[in-house]
């Protein structure tokens, strides 16, 4: 890498990466997600929570409940929608790092209810976000 987002291939110069547009990409359905939940009373606590093993997107309290909240951006459904793309393995990562936030910064919420939320998207437009509360449980 040269710049950011530059890499040399044969002498050339190539600008982004498909990596780079997807982080993009996810960065802006989080933004999108966050400004969505927020104008529906829900306050944003944390964002990309990150642990050894796990990752939640946005931490928010929910009039007094605590929603973990997976945002999942599927342009393209041939192989399933957002919602297919939120694995066991990939709730398995949710719920870790959820547990791993209570236990430090987020100590002083530990005595709330807790639930894993999914905000879909396919298109970064957020008159086709959908917003499921409790889309899974940590059992």
């Amino acid at each position: 890498m040269d710049h950011a987002g530059e890499t040399k291939a044969g002498g050339k110069r190539i600008v982004g990466s498909a990596a780079g547009t997807t982080q993009a990409a996810g960065a802006a359905a989080e933004a999108l997600a966050e400004r969505f939940l927020a104008r529906h009373g829900v306050a944003l606590l944390a964002r990309n929570v990150r642990c050894r093993g796990g990752e939640v997107d946005l931490v928010c309290l929910d009039h007094g409940t605590l929603a973990f909240v997976e945002v999942r951006l599927r342009r393209d459904s041939r192989f399933g929608g957002a919602a297919a793309s939120i694995t066991a393995a990939k709730q398995a990562r949710v719920i870790l790092a959820a547990r791993w936030w209570l236990a430090g910064a987020g100590r002083a919420h530990a005595h709330r209810p807790c639930r894993f939320d999914a905000v879909l998207l396919d298109a970064l437009d957020e008159r086709r976000l959908e917003w499921l509360r409790g889309a899974f449980d940590a059992t």
